[in-house]
């Protein structure tokens, strides 16, 4: 397949406030000594459909006064968040998983089973026959099958074994990249239609016994079904007008969850080898430099994309974060000039929900009426590895 991705340069990157005047750049690949970055123009792309779903089990701020020294109000004046939704121990529901038409099995409430249903949901008001669906890309950083979601997914879903499906892991960038990446395989005439899901479980990853942290996430997952226009001359337009996607690995530490190996020795000639028993660490973050982090480079990024769509922030109608911190939404907003009206928000029942973020935040706008056809939504995501990028979608 030839990606439309046409240029790789090695530049030094700067970031720019200017006006939006200059005609879009190609798309493009810059490598630096400290980021790489990928940007583009109009994709001839529609995102139709957008579905989520959220665990069962809730807890509260003031459920969580009873295991640590904090408060309802601490938390909420501090991060926006109010309550959050998580996957338990075996399940908090029996769902019925469909595997094939003639074959039917009860699971509990997993990662894989916020996914089947989140994109069924995007499927159904996409309109879309699933088998029609070329692409599905589960972006997660916890799924339940370290080898891959996406496939048991797309046949759940109903697609046949013509999709290609695959995982991709961009933290809680990742639906941001998933929609970008999968942008490029319909512009390409890959695929007629794309499922891109956001799903995360980060409270299987969170030390339970820190305080700082176990108050940002919770599980969820969300869906979009993208379809290609077809030629360029479609009235529809594109749905992507613009895009840019950063990453540093020099802010790798700030932000992670690392392998931890047990030893465990094998009975080889000789002493023996010690092997791994697999397994992980808890996830630890620098909130300092995270915070200053996603202030400091998600405007910027915004504004390349904007740069990108040949757009100034007054044609956007709705700005959508990933939802990580109210703080940071009140910053970024500031620093573009929008109102807060603008800004499309859900944090304060779900929490941090990771690469599930924004679609979550999406489709309760959409199903509510607030995103209307041909609106204009300036969207960005952020987080480990260092990752960041935005991209300027045009609804419907």
């Amino acid at each position: 397949m030839r990606l439309s991705i046409a240029t790789i340069t090695l530049a030094l990157h700067h970031h720019t406030t200017s006006a939006f005047t200059t005609p879009p750049r190609p798309h493009s690949i810059i490598n630096t000594q400290t980021t790489l970055f990928a940007s583009g123009g109009p994709l001839n792309i529609s995102p139709i459909g957008i579905g989520s779903c959220a665990p069962t089990t809730v807890l509260t701020n003031f459920d969580l006064e009873t295991v640590h020294d904090t408060s309802d109000e601490w938390i909420r004046t501090r991060t926006g968040i109010e309550m959050r939704r998580v996957l338990v121990h075996e399940g908090t529901r029996s769902v019925i998983a469909a595997e094939s038409d003639d074959d039917a099995s009860e699971e509990p409430e997993t990662l894989r089973s916020l996914g089947i249903t989140a994109g069924r949901n995007a499927i159904s008001m996409a309109g879309v026959n699933p088998e029609d669906i070329g692409l599905v890309i589960c972006c997660t950083s916890s799924p339940d099958d370290l080898f891959g979601d996406a496939p048991s997914i797309a046949a759940a879903v109903g697609c046949t074994t013509n999709t290609v499906a695959f995982d991709l892991t961009a933290a809680c960038s990742g639906f941001l990249f998933g929609i970008v990446t999968a942008g490029q395989f319909l512009e390409n005439g890959a695929a007629k239609h794309a499922l891109v899901i956001g799903a995360d479980a980060l409270t299987r990853w969170v030390d339970w016994d820190d305080r700082n942290s176990c108050i940002l996430f919770g599980d969820g997952a969300g869906a979009m079904v993208l379809s290609a226009n077809g030629n360029s001359g479609s009235e529809v337009g594109p749905g992507i007008l613009g895009y840019a996607m950063h990453s540093n690995g020099k802010g790798y530490d700030d932000l992670k969850c690392i392998y931890r190996g047990e030893p465990k020795k094998i009975t080889t000639p000789g002493e023996g080898t010690v092997v791994h028993d697999g397994s992980y660490d808890l996830m630890t973050m620098n909130g300092r430099k995270v915070y200053s982090f996603a202030t400091r480079e998600v405007p910027a990024v915004l504004e390349e994309a904007m740069e990108q769509a040949g757009i100034t922030v007054d044609q956007v109608d709705h700005l959508l974060l990933h939802q990580a911190n109210i703080r940071i939404m009140e910053v970024v907003a500031e620093r573009l000039g929008m109102p807060m009206e603008k800004v499309i928000t859900n944090l304060y029942k779900y929490g941090n929900t990771s690469a599930a973020s924004i679609p979550l935040a999406l489709d309760e706008a959409v199903r509510s009426g607030r995103v209307k056809k041909g609106d204009v939504i300036a969207c960005a995501g952020f987080g480990a590895g260092l990752s960041w990028g935005a991209a300027i979608l045009k609804w419907g």
